[in-house]
């Protein structure tokens, strides 16, 4: 019997756990629709702490938690919730931290302002993932990631992880949204990135920690690109159309979940002609 593709989706937002938005709605229906399409998926989003843990039914699972990550000399432990969407039959799982998820907002605190930890927020959310799919011991095929926290992630499985069995096949999609920031995140975030056998060479393309910074690297280690909003900043678009991966333009709300299906099928077949 040949095994299903897996499809791991990264997301900043999943409708209803946040306020509605693009990304939370296509971070709810995609995963569901990829399902209903035949292939095998996980989702993970962050565990802000406006999210009512009693009303979702979160629960802890505690065999995947009690690893600790190291960020800027410091540990802290991970921890994995999960929730169940029934009318979708689907699962999303948590990545939880009391220092960086506990307090009762998303990005902004009751001030309006920027959260100063939100670089470290985005490295813990995206290590977390890669280190619980490992714990999980399944080896996505592709890995579509949505929000400008999981820009990292294409970066970490194209370098840190590019040998390890779980990931060493798995293809990239990386969704381009007007999620955008103002100013940096971190003057040292390319600093924090760094881990293991990571030098300063290696993080430089995280010297720009600007929301365009972060998406122009993103795409450059991701393997393929989706025009996520039908209308980009002009800088956004630029990197998005001005690559040289296969690009997917925007589809609307009626026609992404085949479109989308079509691109991975794509991928997936461009990949192995490639590896014959």
């Amino acid at each position: 019997m040949t095994q299903k593709e897996r499809v791991l989706f990264v997301s900043q937002e999943v409708v209803p756990y946040l306020p509605e938005s693009n990304i939370g709605k296509i971070g709810r229906h995609l995963p569901q629709g990829t399902q209903e399409r035949g292939r095998e998926i996980r989702t993970f989003m962050p565990r802000f702490g406006c999210i009512n843990e009693r009303r979702n039914q979160l629960h802890e699972v505690i065999r995947l938690s009690g690893m600790n990550l190291i960020i800027d000399d410091t540990d802290h432990p991970l921890i994995i919730k999960v929730a169940s969407i029934q009318p979708a039959r689907m699962q999303v799982y948590f990545i939880d931290n009391e220092e960086y998820f506990q307090r009762k907002f998303f990005l902004k605190g009751k001030d309006g302002k920027f959260f100063s930890d939100n670089d470290e927020r985005a490295i813990f959310f995206c290590r977390g993932v890669i280190e619980t799919v490992k714990k999980l011991g399944w080896a996505p095929n592709v890995i579509h990631c949505h929000g400008w926290m999981t820009a990292l992630l294409p970066f970490l499985i194209k370098t840190v992880y590019k040998d390890d069995p779980i990931f060493e096949n798995s293809k990239i999609v990386y969704s381009v949204y007007n999620d955008r920031f103002e100013g940096q995140l971190n003057d040292r975030f390319a600093e924090k990135v760094k881990f293991d056998t990571l030098g300063d060479a290696d993080v430089a393309d995280f010297g720009d920690s600007s929301h365009i910074g972060l998406t122009r690297a993103a795409i450059k280690y991701a393997d393929a690109v989706i025009i996520g909003e039908e209308e980009l900043t002009p800088e956004a678009a630029a990197e998005a159309t001005g690559c040289d991966k296969p690009v997917l333009g925007f589809q609307d709300e009626d026609s992404y979940l085949d479109a989308y299906s079509e691109f991975y099928t794509e991928i997936l077949a461009e990949a192995s002609i490639l590896a014959d």
